[in-house]
């Protein structure tokens, strides 16, 4: 229920979580299953079954997370849903990390891309994640998922009226600490280059893990200060098409239980 209102809406976005990340964030709050020590290993087929499971529990959508190192399974579990009848567009949640050829080869399976744009200084992308070339590889990616998916569309439910996204590319970026202009420089690259083709979600709900002793520089959260100047300034620049978040976020209720539910 938590994700971008034209995802979730009422109904719930059918999130399916992959164990691993290619990345490694000091910061990270899902390290349980980011760092693979929470999974189950299923096959193909039952992967395909939980897709289906999803849509008939109403989900508006499958939601792949962290799946960019088993692309080439989702790409195969995709394909045979579909084949199969299955109604509901996919989405593929990345935190954009990506070699392009990848992301090709989702063309015409994927509907909605929810990409992350984390960094645009490789020094903060290594000091902080691990992952050497994030900036050009994000970069790269999220044009690509922008060609094959350049205008975003969706369907109003009939019932509750709400908008929900079918197609389409949202970009988020998670405001760090003391990375204000960082921030701003996400934005406005990501406006000028793509205008209102994409939403851009800006997200105040960094949440500091406990063992950052090492970066304290980051070992805090985000001032409200901080994140209203950055809505402010993509406001300022002329951002229509995104969302933001209102209120206390940055909460231990935004880190999942990986409790195998579903598998």
């Amino acid at each position: 229920m938590w994700e971008e209102p034209c995802i979730s809406g009422t109904s719930g976005s059918g999130t399916v979580f992959f164990s691993g990340c290619n990345m490694g964030c000091v910061f990270c709050q899902n390290k349980a299953i980011s760092r693979g020590q929470t999974y189950k290993v299923i096959s193909t087929d039952r992967l395909v079954d939980i897709f289906f499971e999803l849509e008939e529990k109403g989900a508006n959508n499958i939601n792949l997370v962290t799946g960019d190192m088993f692309i080439p399974t989702i790409r195969t579990a995709i394909e045979r849903a579909k084949n199969r009848g299955i109604k509901i567009p996919f989405l593929f949640n990345t935190s954009s990390y990506l070699e392009l050829e990848s992301v090709k080869s989702l063309d015409g399976l994927v509907d909605i891309y929810l990409p992350d744009f984390k960094y645009i200084r490789d020094e903060d992308s290594v000091r902080y994640s691990r992952a050497p070339g994030y900036v050009e590889a994000a970069k790269a990616a999220i044009e690509e998922m922008v060609r094959q998916r350049p205008e975003p569309d969706f369907v109003e439910k009939e019932i509750s009226g709400e908008r929900i996204m079918t197609k389409g590319v949202v970009v988020r970026h998670l405001l760090m600490p003391g990375m204000l202009i960082q921030g701003k420089l996400i934005v406005k690259y990501l406006y000028d280059k793509y205008g209102d083709n994409i939403y851009i979600s800006l997200l105040n709900q960094y949440t500091p893990n406990g063992e950052l002793s090492r970066y304290p520089e980051i070992d805090r959260k985000v001032t409200k200060g901080e994140y209203d100047s950055l809505v402010d300034y993509a406001a300022q620049i002329g951002v229509v098409n995104g969302f933001m978040q209102v209120g206390e976020t940055a909460t231990e209720s935004f880190i999942p239980q990986f409790d195998l539910e579903g598998v």
